[in-house]
């Protein structure tokens, strides 16, 4: 056995590159700079755990398991290879404004990460959004240290309360947008921003027609249950107009759903919205922003596959070019000026940057049948003649050496037992004879 092998085993270059790998000492490793981190910079996760839990009387910690290890510096480098991405492909595409993450707050409230992503992401304006009145709170209260320039997007079912508070942050500065996601709510913000005389700045929240059809996907597309349709914003738009209000309108946000499979959804989805932007501009809204939600995917299972709930089939320089490339498009074509692109990525923020610890409480060892020839002999006489066919074969290839075909004849073989047990035509210790057969033959073909 070797640290590659281990590596191999558990795909770990698969769903953990740049920032976890296998050491030469066979242990978790975690590169807290991704590609950048130096051989002296790694941190092994086992001595970070022993001496975590090992006795304070011995220099330890003394700290109980579980435990959740959190590497700042992952979540730093996370967001500077988000901007970077972004950058890159507004230089290479001639895009003309520039992009500026939002960090959805919903997918990890832990004051700790919430300040750290503020800290880091204050140099390249990146802002906060919040879907709830404790969140605002949380929100307006580490953006008070953040980019003056950084959004504070508030999403959400909005009540008097939270339109009032988000009006508040307004006061305080904070660039704040208050997203319409239904109706009825813009009725509270021309009522509320005229009572506290402050000016709202106002984004809405299109349901677009792209639909995105994996597990992460039931928000989306005209049938999901966020977001204003097509006829709806116009009477927003109208209603906008008659209340002297319509340069308020800055921003549209919409969300195809979580772990975007493929970068042909992605394109389909920001091209329609961006479609939807051109004519908020046409019908004389203050237009600045175009917001694309969420989406961004991580590759959990590290197959790279867009076939996959738990993986995608792109890249972070991928998505940004896509984004990028399909907004211009219909930007251009439209004779409409490039608005700022904000994204709002949370799990391709924080999910590299903590792991959780936890000590195995029992394991399962699992003990074969034993086979003497005569009980062999008696289990193939109950065989049916397909798997006896199965059987004989098995035997050939494992004579020839042809550990493969002996697998495949293996797999074969004991699901045919299964369909006959199910049947009625075979008894259980005829069932745990197969299962017997079958380990036998995978320690073999193991062991050799």
């Amino acid at each position: 056995w070797s640290p590659e092998l281990s590596s191999d085993l558990y795909r770990i270059d698969g769903w953990g590159a740049p920032y976890f790998t296998v050491n030469s000492s066979g242990d978790i490793s975690v590169r807290p700079h991704g590609t950048d981190t130096l051989p002296h910079q790694e941190i092994d996760l086992l001595k970070v755990v022993k001496k975590a839990s090992d006795p304070i009387k011995t220099g330890g910690l003394g700290l109980q398991l579980p435990l959740v290890v959190r590497f700042p510096d992952v979540l730093k480098n996370r967001l500077e290879s988000l901007q970077s991405a972004f950058d890159y492909a507004v230089q290479s595409e001639g895009y003309e404004a520039h992009y500026q993450g939002v960090y959805p707050v919903k997918c990890n409230q832990d004051r700790f990460v919430v300040e750290d992503i503020v800290k880091f992401g204050s140099g390249f304006r990146f802002g906060l959004e919040a879907g709830s009145k404790p969140e605002l709170l949380l929100a307006m209260s580490s953006l008070c240290k953040g980019s003056s320039e950084g959004l504070l997007v508030c999403n959400g079912f909005k009540d008097a309360e939270y339109i009032s508070l988000a009006l508040v942050a307004r006061k305080l500065q904070l660039n704040t947008v208050i997203v319409l996601e239904q109706e009825e709510e813009l009725d509270l913000v021309i009522d509320i921003s005229r009572k506290m005389a402050v000016q709202p700045v106002i984004g809405l929240r299109a349901k677009l027609r792209t639909k995105h059809s994996g597990h992460f996907g039931s928000t989306s597309g005209e049938k999901g249950k966020f977001g204003l349709t097509t006829t709806q914003i116009l009477r927003v738009v109208r209603k906008l107009k008659e209340s002297g209000m319509l340069d308020c309108l800055q921003l549209l946000h919409f969300h195809i759903g979580s772990q975007i499979p493929s970068t042909e959804l992605l394109a389909d989805g920001v091209g329609e919205a961006a479609q939807v932007y051109s004519e908020l501009v046409r019908l004389g809204a203050g237009m600045k922003f175009i917001d694309i939600g969420g989406g961004l995917g991580i590759d959990y299972d590290g197959t790279k596959s867009s076939d996959s709930d738990v993986s995608v089939g792109y890249g972070l320089q991928d998505y940004a070019s896509t984004v990028v490339q399909a907004v211009r498009f219909v930007c251009d074509r439209k004779n409409v000026k490039h608005p700022v692109i904000c994204s709002e990525s949370g799990r391709a923020i924080v999910s590299h940057h903590s792991v959780l610890i936890f000590e195995a409480v029992s394991s399962i060892t699992t003990r074969s049948q034993e086979l003497s020839s005569m009980s062999l002999h008696s289990f193939v006489e109950k065989l049916n003649d397909d798997a006896r066919a199965d059987y004989r074969n098995l035997s050939a290839a494992a004579i020839r050496g042809e550990y493969d075909t002996c697998m495949l004849y293996a797999d074969q073989l004991k699901q045919r037992c299964v369909d006959q047990f199910k049947d009625g035509n075979l008894d259980m210790e005829q069932l745990a004879a197969v299962d017997a057969v079958c380990d036998f033959v995978s320690k073999a073909i193991g062991a050799s």
